[in-house]
């Protein structure tokens, strides 16, 4: 987090309000091929100028890039500031990408209200990115917030179960109540900054500066910890995520499912603001006591589903887990496997909720009993099934194997009881979708099954192969990625190391004859960013 690069133009901007400018757009449309082409044309767009970051992105550096800064409300330190680094820059292509899987699943399966529909979908998109590119914590804040709105309506009309409006309302309230908590976690560092430097700001780059007393910065953790917990959701906060999953439309669920805004924001704003609270070791040991729960009761919930999309819910509680030990395990392996199985999971989870989607459009629902020798009928989706489930259990060759194998070596590293029964969550997730699949894709026909069952579409088959692609190029290639994200995740870890050694500091009161106060004083300005981390624009 040094310097920033700035592109030329405001790409940042442009990917943030290029959907929702879309969707007005889309309200002056009446003719409903024509909506669709132009919806499709937008996420393309979308696409492509995220491809665009990505291919002039600067890996193996910490620095925030494409950075834009304006004053929004300068007496209360509140700023436009957007940029990008290794921690964000690859969430912001993830989110495009599926964006544009999810339009076209919806080409078909949306039949009612499909101008409010795509409207809502694009909104939705301008807040995903939002929360990813913002760096002012107020901004972040209004992004996480407004998310709330397409959400809701997009569960609670376009949703498939009987009880989608209690689902829409719960999952809303749910996340409000955490937001709240969080709120007050941001305003604290700011009233922290206020009482150092004579002024507020949200500016993570200006907090990143300012020291914050360690008793204050358990208080701020545990506030900024409800509101990612409540929306991750981290076990056992996750009893709305079932009812949306299962409720809401397949590109709700892709997008609750696949994208870990959450979790994303303990490496972007708990650990580099509060790393002697992140390391403080009741801390650890508790976040990573619920992580390993939700790795093992996710997955045995999961192995007595007779419902696909349901097993799927708990299967992402149990995947999870293990982005939470791999952050709490504190060290490069563990913080560098988290991060890349956040992007795995929007890969498989969201393929897997996609093919969901699909058998629920043929047989009206996924209950295995429903199934039963698909593969004799639906040879495609198998055949896809088969490589998104592998990738999602973690198969060598895949891009679930590099995610998890980092997070099992980082947590191992952190200790090794943590480790063993991380290692029980993969032999379980093994055990839910082989058996899952071997019951409802092979064997004999099931009597429920139809007599003319049609295969994946063109277009239902463009996505299982675009995602297919990806689980291959991460689970092969990886190096582009992790050469992206590995000097962001080396800053972290720099400021996590030297909260511990604070910690360290404090818990021997005294080291060679130094007070506590000037040896942490001396601590906290190793872990300040010079003057020059400030973008000039």
């Amino acid at each position: 987090m040094h310097e920033e690069f700035t592109f030329g133009f405001p790409l940042l901007s442009l990917l943030l309000f290029l959907p929702l400018l879309g969707s007005f757009v889309i309200w002056a449309q009446h003719d409903v091929d024509l909506m669709k082409k132009s919806v499709l044309g937008i996420v393309g767009i979308e696409l492509a100028l995220a491809i665009l970051l990505l291919w002039r992105f600067v890996s193996d550096s910490a620095a925030m890039q494409f950075s834009e800064h304006l004053n929004w409300i300068p007496p209360l330190g509140i700023s436009y500031h957007l940029a990008v680094d290794g921690i964000s820059v690859l969430f912001v292509g993830l989110t495009a990408f599926l964006m544009v899987m999810i339009v076209l699943y919806s080409w078909d399966t949306v039949q009612d209200n499909i101008k409010p529909y795509f409207m809502s979908l694009l909104a939705l998109e301008t807040t995903i990115i939002g929360v990813f590119v913002s760096i002012d914590l107020i901004l972040f804040f209004v992004f996480w917030e407004l998310m709330l709105i397409p959400s809701y309506f997009l569960i609670k009309l376009w949703g498939v179960g009987a009880d989608r409006h209690y689902a829409s309302l719960k999952y809303v309230l749910y996340t409000l109540l955490g937001s709240v908590f969080m709120l007050v976690g941001f305003a604290l560092l700011s009233l922290n900054h206020h009482a150092v430097t004579g002024t507020y700001s949200f500016d993570l780059l200006d907090l990143l500066k300012v020291s914050v007393p360690v008793d204050q910065q358990i208080v701020i953790f545990w506030m900024i910890f409800l509101g990612l917990a409540f929306k991750a959701p981290i076990f056992p906060f996750h009893s709305w995520l079932p009812d949306a999953l299962v409720q809401g439309p397949i590109g709700m669920s892709v997008v609750l499912a696949g994208i870990k805004l959450a979790t994303y924001g303990f490496l972007r704003f708990s650990f580099p603001l509060l790393p002697e609270a992140s390391t403080n070791q009741t801390v650890v040991v508790l976040v990573m006591a619920l992580g390993l729960i939700a790795i093992v009761y996710g997955a045995v919930i999961a192995i007595i589903q007779t419902d696909f999309r349901r097993l799927l819910v708990f299967s992402s509680i149990s995947h999870l887990g293990f982005v939470v030990i791999g952050l709490f395990a504190l060290n490069f392996q563990g913080l560098q496997g988290s991060l890349l199985q956040m992007i795995n999971l929007g890969f498989t989870t969201a393929g897997l909720f996609f093919l969901a989607g699909v058998l629920y459009e043929r047989l009206g629902n996924t209950l295995i009993e429903s199934g039963g020798g698909l593969a004799k009928r639906m040879p495609m989706l198998a055949i896809f099934m088969l490589i998104i489930g592998m990738a999602s259990i973690g198969l060598p060759g895949t891009n679930g194997f590099i995610g998890e194998f980092l997070v099992l070596l980082g947590t191992f590293q952190a200790h090794w009881l943590y480790g063993l029964i991380a290692v029980s969550g993969v032999i379980l997730a093994a055990s839910y979708f082989l058996w899952y699949y071997e019951r409802a894709i092979f064997g004999p026909l099931g009597s429920k099954v139809p007599a003319v069952l049609k295969d994946l579409t063109q277009r239902e088959t463009l996505i299982a192969v675009s995602i297919s692609v990806m689980i291959f190029w991460i689970g092969l290639y990886p190096s582009p990625f992790l050469r992206m994200i590995n000097g962001s995740i080396q800053a972290v870890v720099l400021r996590l190391d030297q909260g511990l050694i604070a910690n360290q500091i404090r818990a021997n009161t005294v080291v060679a004859g130094v007070p506590i106060h000037s040896v942490e004083e001396e601590t906290v300005g190793h872990m300040t960013i010079s003057s020059h981390g400030k973008d000039e624009s």
